[in-house]
Order: C-alpha cells, then structure tokens, then sequence
C-alpha cells in the first residue's frame, strides 16, 4: 500500500480567514496550488478586507504580493511558478497591466527559465473594487 500525501492549508499572515470553504493556498507533496488572488492590503484584525488603491498600478503590485505571500508560505518561489492567469475588468487595461507585470518580474529576479505560461483574459470583476485578479498553477 501506498503511503498518502497529506493536504496543508496555507493562509499567509497577510491574508483573512477565506470567507467560504476555500483555501488561498493548498500544497500536498510537491504540488502547490494558489486560489485567484486580488489587489487587497495585508489583513488588519477586525477590518474588512481593503482595495490597495484605486490604480490598477496598486491593485496589481499588491495582487502579485498576495501570491508571493501564498508561494513562500508553501516552501515555494515565483520560479517555482509554472502557469499564471490574469483577469482584468477591463480589456483596455491590458498594456498597462503588461507593462507593470514585466517591470514586476525584472525587479524580482525571476532567473529559472523559462519564465510561467501565462494567459489574460477579461473577467467581471471578481471581488469588490478590484481590478485584477491573478492565480498561479
């Protein structure tokens, strides 16, 4: 018989207690899986959850900084990252979100190639006043 892998939840301090029956993030083995994350602030007991700001400058770099959070509570690093979904709430909004992702992942020294698969996509905005929202597999 085979032993089995057991499933952690990872809710990094910066994150609420999901509001739902969800994880932020779940590792069995090796296997990392991030949920869809939004450009809100760390979490602050007794506050609701908190837009970054009204950019989509603010509401990206703070998303990118969920995720980070979710990979390196699971033992994780963007490199480790093998795809990455983006929505939008706005198709118009695509070069400028490009433009801050590109300069994000250039700061951080991603340095394993490849880089992750990506998609981007136009979504109805998932949460509050977000703008983006981004998972990465």
């Amino acid at each position: 018989m085979t032993e089995k892998t057991e499933k952690t939840a990872l809710t990094p301090k910066t994150h609420t207690t999901p509001p739902a029956k969800f994880s932020h993030g779940v590792r069995k083995g090796n296997i990392l899986q991030v949920a869809g994350q939004v450009g809100f602030l760390p979490a602050e007991e007794g506050k609701p959850p908190t837009p970054a700001g009204p950019t989509l400058r603010e509401q990206t770099l703070q998303t990118l900084a969920n995720v980070r959070a979710i990979l390196e509570e699971g033992g994780a690093t963007w490199d480790d990252a093998m795809m990455i979904r983006v929505y939008l709430t706005d198709v118009d909004h695509f070069a400028e979100m490009n433009q801050i992702y590109n300069t994000y992942f250039e700061e951080q020294g991603l340095t394993a190639p490849p880089p992750p698969a990506r998609r981007c996509t136009s979504a109805c905005r998932p949460a509050s006043s977000s703008r983006s929202t981004r998972s990465p597999y």
